[in-house]
């Protein structure tokens, strides 16, 4: 049952990316139903990997939201790795190019690309792996301090990832670059309430950062196109009004989500800022991509 459950959050969470990223796109790219699910079937792999790896009890609302934002994360920067580094695709259709670059420029050369890609997953696993070794050294760090760097490290990684590709052809935004941080703190503090693993709380905050972040460029700014396509044609202008059928699936992850965590407060739960735990978190450790 714990596997099943791991398995449709990730449909949900998958769900929930391929939806703004379809609003978004689809105009400009069209609509595929493959390209839709692609999101939801990597969700549900890394569901079903991450269930077993961390053995979270998620049969309670606050092992549920904390895994959600596990989920989200993964897919994204599984997608994002794969997209940069891995995939083939003429770069000419975007504003902003997709593949790994330097200065706003694609290197076209694949080696270099995937030798740059194998340093980013090192960097990411050193990361994770420095995380559980900190916790274990420091287990009795004050909270506070666990929030605003942990906490918010996902979205550091995510604000100097975005600079590195964008701000060399739309210029540095302060506002953008300190917004992940941000609300990635933000998302911590309220992930705290239900876990004390430093792991869970940085990497599902950075999850749930990119969630809130896209649905509020996707949906309080619908005609502005997406930075990568600033400036392009509209292709597929019957997409304009087809994406809308979509919007109620959204809504609806959404309130299924802030009702898990309605559900959550309401029971006993242990973490950084909850109530004590009643055991630790197991496999803890074990977590890595």
């Amino acid at each position: 049952m714990n596997l099943t459950i791991a398995i449709l959050i990730g449909v949900i969470a998958g769900t929930h990316i391929s939806t703004w990223g379809m609003y978004k796109d689809s105009m400009h790219e069209g609509f595929t139903w493959p390209k839709y699910l692609r999101s939801v079937v990597v969700g549900s792999i890394l569901g079903g990997i991450l269930g077993v790896v961390t053995g979270m009890d998620l049969s309670r609302p606050a092992g549920m939201v904390v895994f959600f934002g596990l989920v989200y994360a993964f897919e994204r920067v599984t997608l994002e790795l794969w997209k940069g580094f891995i995939r083939e695709e003429d770069q000419s259709k975007y504003f902003i190019p997709m593949q790994f670059g330097v200065g706003g420029k694609p290197i076209k050369d694949r080696r270099i690309r995937w030798s740059a890609g194998v340093a980013v997953v090192a960097l990411l696993v050193v990361s994770v792996l420095g995380v559980a070794v900190l916790q274990r050294a420091y287990p009795d760090l004050p909270a506070w301090l666990v929030l605003i760097t942990i906490g918010s490290f996902g979205g550091w990684l995510t604000a100097f990832g975005g600079a590195w590709k964008d701000a060399p052809v739309e210029g540095f935004e302060t506002f953008k670059f300190f917004r992940s941080p941000g609300v990635s703190l933000f998302w911590a503090i309220i992930l705290a309430f239900f876990t004390e693993n430093w792991l869970y709380l940085g990497i599902g905050a950075a999850g749930y950062s990119v969630a809130t972040i896209e649905t509020y460029k996707t949906f309080f700014f619908p005609s502005k196109p997406r930075g990568k396509f600033a400036g392009k044609p509209i292709l597929y202008p019957k997409m304009m009004r087809a994406r809308h059928y979509f919007v109620p699936v959204y809504v609806t992850i959404w309130l299924l989500i802030l009702g898990t965590y309605a559900l959550a407060f309401q029971q006993p739960h242990g973490g950084l800022l909850g109530d004590p735990p009643q055991e630790s978190v197991s496999r803890s450790d074990l977590l890595v991509f």
